[in-house]
């Protein structure tokens, strides 16, 4: 690996996804960018170990090829992506309910009677979700905020489906129990789940900042050199300090308060993961759907098949089953016991293979937050989705709103 230069035009701190997505919008501008990145590979959060041949992403993601961005810098055919099915599994005592969305099963709308809370509140809750996925963004955006558990239970009117659905499901992608998110950002999920169905890359979550460095280059990107400072013109590391006209601080929130004076450290969220190996007879009902406890008899949040969407992910006929809470969570009988609960005494035995605990998973998005933060601080641009919204979409758009923002200063060449 070669040590990075003393001096470009551009330099970017860190290699996660809004990184990547500033350093290449820059290098097809044909600017002089070089990035470093602290840890040994690209990805940040995004990431992927192998283990005994199975693929586990560190804590359970998703990505949905609705995200506009994403569409736009991603190869979605080398991606691969296996779609999840388009609904939800919900696990209650002595029954389970299978929430799917009538696009994709007509045959199966009949189900819809059985929803939690019932037939009334699903409609109620479809007629919402519609909304926010065929209405403008700028139409969400000009919509009054409040916390989205306010909003969702001011909209289905039935606490059975707001307890048994939606918020446990919520609660996973938000990393928010409460649901104090701001209805805004959550609009926008909902959007996404309406226009795209949630995915894997056939290789794991890995491939999609390994897809972003391809387009950055090898020779532009330098791992292992943590950062130690950085000025309007200069960033220090561990092996000296490199000149530059500009500086991109794309780093997570607390990283990026501590290098810069006036950025704001977000409140984070945790998540755990727990990967265990199942037989496919042991997971009953759709594996392809995500299934939520609605019965929140422990501190799961949701459980996915993961192998059974994207079989690339186990090596052979084992179901690799991803097991996903709230918070920081090391109490494995807990988890046990909520699994057997869900899927029967079977689920005490699986095979556990890593347990991943994240403790800075999601940004917090509060009530009154704007959708798109400030990134000039004092002449250093940060990006990141603590200054946009805390998804994949909102890294790739701050780093996007970053490498432009340097183009504007730059001016025409």
């Amino acid at each position: 690996m070669t040590s990075p230069p003393d001096a470009a035009e551009v330099v970017v701190v860190g290699a996660g996804l809004a990184g990547l997505n500033a350093a290449r919008e820059l290098r097809l501008a044909g600017v002089d960018v070089v990035v470093l990145e602290g840890a040994p590979e690209v990805g940040g959060r995004v990431s992927t170990d192998i283990v005994d041949g199975y693929l586990l992403d560190r804590g359970f993601q998703l990505y949905n090829p609705a995200y506009p961005e994403g569409r736009r810098v991603l190869d979605y055919e080398a991606l691969d992506l296996q779609a999840f099915g388009r609904g939800a599994s919900v696990r209650l005592p002595g029954r389970s309910v299978e929430v799917v969305d009538p696009r994709s099963r007509p045959q199966n709308a009949w189900r819809l009677l059985r929803v939690p809370g019932g037939p009334l509140a699903g409609a109620r809750f479809a007629r919402y979700a519609a909304t926010c996925g065929y209405r403008p963004v700028a139409g969400i955006k000009e919509r009054p905020d409040a916390e989205t558990g306010v909003v969702l239970r001011n909209t289905v009117h039935s606490r059975a489906m707001l307890e048994e659905l939606l918020r446990p499901f919520l609660a996973g992608v938000l990393a928010d129990w409460p649901l104090t998110t701001s209805r805004h950002y959550t609009d926008l999920v909902l959007r996404s789940f309406v226009r795209g169905t949630p995915s894997l890359p056939a290789g794991g979550m890995a491939q999609i900042p390994r897809g972003l460095a391809l387009a950055v280059g090898s020779d532009r990107i330098h791992c292992d050199v943590p950062v130690r400072s950085v000025t309007a013109d200069r960033v220090h590391h561990d092996g000296g300090s490199l000149r530059a006209a500009h500086v991109i601080v794309a780093t997570d929130g607390g990283t990026a308060a501590r290098l810069v004076p006036g950025v704001p450290e977000p409140h984070v969220s945790a998540l755990t993961t727990w990967y265990f190996v199942a037989r496919p007879d042991e997971f009953p009902g759709d594996p392809r759907l995500l299934a939520v406890d609605g019965a929140r008899r422990g501190p799961l949040a949701n459980v996915a098949a993961v192998s059974a969407v994207a079989p690339g992910y186990a090596p052979g006929a084992g179901l690799l089953i991803a097991a996903s809470a709230v918070g920081r969570h090391g109490d494995e009988p807990a988890v046990r016991n909520q699994l057997s609960q869900m899927f029967g005494r079977a689920a005490e035995r699986w095979p556990l293979l890593a347990r991943y605990e994240i403790p800075r998973a999601l940004p917090h998005f509060p009530v009154g937050q704007p959708l798109a933060g400030q990134q000039d601080f004092a002449g250093i641009l940060v990006a990141g989705d603590h200054r946009d919204t805390p998804s994949l979409q909102g890294a790739l758009v701050s780093g996007r709103r970053a490498a432009r923002a340097v183009l504007d200063r730059l001016g025409p060449t």
